[in-house]
């Protein structure tokens, strides 16, 4: 699958260099992420933030000096996050496919008061505008709204303070996680010329998900002093990257 991913990776580039010979530009990013997971249940909270690293190349159209649209192909390693069920839950049964793949002897009833780590890996096709500033000096300033499909490429997850399981265990989570996550993003920053050709750019992005990445197959939760339900929360990840990247 990865391999198919590459090839296409390298096929797009080259349709790309041949339809805006010119006009395109390429580049490369190496960008710190700090990520973290927000449900939409009162009772499920945001616990602990991922660091993280987008890598990847952009390929960058020029529709006049100061506007540009981007795409490009990148690896975000170690998103997501960890979701902490309020001890308000008398019972929790999530990640059941996985947890049984890994253990021999999965409980039958797991108390709330637990946190549930995600640590996933994306292959991200960005889609957006640059705004740019005309040049002060060496410096030009811009603003990038862009919209992001991630196709997931690896998620592992793990549990705190289970006592059945060891913290430091991760087990493979794909089961439990669905395949694509859609999200939109907004950053700012400067491009420094080092020359007529190269420029180093640094900022900051905001990347919010607006795709719901559990699957909630076969989960159940009981709050206190109710009945039995699906776990039905929408689990989202958000991303404070620092980009870092050269253009040339």
């Amino acid at each position: 699958m990865r391999s198919l991913l590459l090839a296409s990776a390298f096929f797009f580039c080259g349709i790309l260099s041949a339809q805006f010979a010119g006009d395109l530009k390429f580049g490369i990013q190496v960008s710190p992420t700090f990520s973290g997971m927000n449900a939409s249940d009162n009772l499920i909270n945001r616990d602990g933030t991922n660091l993280g690293l987008k890598l990847g190349v952009l390929g960058e159209y020029y529709l006049s000096e100061t506007y540009s649209v981007h795409t490009g192909l990148g690896f975000h390693f170690n998103t997501g996050g960890t979701l902490f069920y309020e001890d308000r839950f008398e019972r929790v049964n999530i990640w059941q496919e996985s947890l049984d793949g890994t253990l021999a002897n999965v409980p039958d009833s797991i108390a709330g008061g637990l946190s549930y780590k995600y640590d996933l890996q994306f292959l991200e096709i960005p889609l957006g505008l640059t705004l740019r500033t005309r040049e002060f000096g060496y410096i030009r300033y811009f603003v990038r709204p862009a919209v992001h499909l991630g196709i997931l490429t690896q998620a592992r997850g793990s549990i705190k303070n289970a006592g059945f399981i060891n913290d430091s265990e991760t087990f493979d989570l794909s089961k439990d996680v669905n395949s694509f996550n859609l999200s939109w993003s907004l950053g700012a920053g400067i491009e420094y010329s080092v020359s007529d050709n190269t420029a180093l750019i640094a900022g900051l992005a905001y990347q919010a998900g607006f795709a719901d990445l559990t699957t909630d197959k076969g989960t159940t939760v009981v709050p206190s002093g109710r009945n039995p339900r699906e776990d039905d929360s929408k689990g989202r990840v958000n991303v404070l990257v620092i980009t870092l990247g050269i253009m040339f």
